[in-house]
């Protein structure tokens, strides 16, 4: 039983008005802004305390620990003071990407194992750059920079509630002031309305003047706060985010891994396919050739038993052809190049001694590079394979689908789940050590989930690029 489901997107109707979308996103990025000014307030209003506090702290132990560098526990109060540091950093990385902003790479503390054990955990902050960058932060920029911060947006938040506001609660407060205490409002009437007859009542004046002050300093907030924000953002991911050349370092590392899973990958499938051939085949022929030379010898002399030996001889051919057909399916074959990979999939669940269900979800605008689908039919059909051999199941589900995470690209999921007695496990040197190896060769991830008592659920998710317009998937 199989089932092939494709996924359809709707479009909308093009007689949208345009001037309806091109003003949408206009409001809704202002009032985008207002939707984050509590959070982005709450993490102006700490930066300065937590940032005094992180600089009491910090200079006490560094300073410290320098003083009484001579002695022996002078070096563990530096060590201690940078891990503080690196501490208040993480704080400073979180509280950002609380405050709505992208989360920022933190560093890889413990890349080529540098802190196991206990003296490279003491002197590994010595030598690496990044434990000095975090006490930079944490003892002098961002002490400065929250200074700053912390007081444009208590003026700010200040005037803007303060001025839309004072019309209520300023008559109820006694300033004990005359008129000649309103000679700067004076002035600036007689500026904006120059020759003007009328009086107009100073602290009526005053109080319309600093209601639309506080308009401007409230319709100005989100702005100023968002600004702000950002400062602080650009500043950390400058000093307390990792470096480019250690995603550089990591890609070289997960590639070389990858090659190097690859390559076992392929020589364990050579020699499983050496193997296969020497001990199926291979004999086969040897056999095949024996008969045919008695055969040869008995087809004067006993006519009768040539026919028998040729029957048996037809029979071994046959044999031997249905063995090569199936070590074939270790490579492509002819109606994955010609049909595609769904198909190709549901040929083999056809094929299966178990009734397997197939769902396949796979986009007809999103062409697969020949060397996934060629992984992928392999991955499954082993799978398939290995389910029906050892999972004891009375029904199988093989899942495919593609989905587009955005940030990591595009990825094929290949799910085969079985209703069996459990129990798979990676060990080494069994099918599914081999299968995760082909998995990371091409830098995906093997998922296994297999209870004892069942039931088994084993995904491989690999990373692909679609096919541009015009590229073949498969090639021969």
């Amino acid at each position: 039983m199989s089932t092939d489901t494709t996924e359809t997107t709707a479009t909308p109707p093009a007689s949208a008005s345009v001037a309806t979308t091109d003003a949408a996103p206009k409001r809704r990025s202002y009032w985008s802004l207002w939707a984050k000014v509590p959070r982005e307030f709450a993490f102006l209003i700490l930066t300065m305390p937590i940032a005094i506090t992180g600089l009491v702290v910090l200079a006490t132990t560094f300073f410290t620990g320098l003083g009484l560098i001579a002695l022996v526990f002078g070096v563990f109060i530096v060590v201690a003071s940078l891990f503080i540091a690196r501490g208040f950093g993480t704080l400073e990385l979180v509280r950002l990407r609380w405050a709505g902003r992208t989360e920022i790479t933190r560093p890889v503390w413990n890349r080529d194992n540098r802190e196991q054990g206990f003296w490279r955990t003491i002197f590994a902050p010595f030598v690496d750059g990044h434990y000095w960058l975090y006490m930079l932060h944490g003892m002098i920029i961002n002490p400065v920079i929250s200074i700053v911060s912390w007081s444009l947006t208590i003026a700010w938040t200040s005037v803007a509630l303060g001025g839309t506001t004072g019309w209520i609660w300023q008559r109820y407060i006694p300033d004990g002031r005359g008129d000649q205490d309103f000679w700067l409002y004076d002035v600036v009437v007689d500026w904006m309305f120059p020759g003007n007859t009328w009086q107009i009542d100073p602290v009526v004046g005053e109080t319309v003047f600093e209601f639309f002050l506080g308009l401007i300093f409230l319709a100005t907030l989100p702005f100023v706060f968002r600004g702000l924000t950002l400062l602080h953002d650009v500043i950390a991911r400058g000093v307390l985010g990792s470096w480019r050349s250690e995603a550089l370092e990591r890609e070289v590392a997960q590639l070389a891994a990858s090659r190097g899973a690859a390559v076992q990958a392929e020589d364990a499938s050579l020699r499983r396919l050496e193997r296969d051939i020497h001990d199926g085949p291979q004999q086969r022929l040897v056999r095949l050739q024996m008969d045919l030379a008695a055969i040869e010898r008995k087809l004067e002399r006993d006519p009768e038993s040539a026919r028998e030996l040729l029957v048996e001889a037809r029979e071994q051919a046959r044999e031997t052809l249905d063995e090569l057909r199936a070590l074939s399916r270790g490579f492509a074959p002819p109606i994955l190049q010609d049909r595609g990979l769904a198909v190709a999939l549901q040929s083999v669940a056809a094929r299966s001694p178990i009734p397997v269900t197939v769902e396949i979800d796979l986009p007809t605008d999103a062409a697969l590079p020949a060397s996934i689908e060629r992984n992928a039919y392999f991955i499954a059909a082993e799978l398939l394979t290995n389910a029906v051999k050892h999972a004891e199941a009375s029904g199988i589900r093989l899942t495919v689908s593609t989905r587009d995470t955005g940030a990591t690209g595009h990825w094929l999921d290949v799910w085969v789940t079985d209703n069996g007695r459990g129990g798979a496990a990676l060990t080494a040197g069994h099918g599914l050590a081999g299968l995760e190896e082909r998995v990371q060769g091409l830098r995906g991830v093997l998922v296994v989930d297999s209870p004892v008592g069942g039931p088994t659920t084993i995904g491989a998710h690999i990373p692909f690029a679609p096919l541009a317009a015009g590229e073949t998937a498969i090639q021969a």
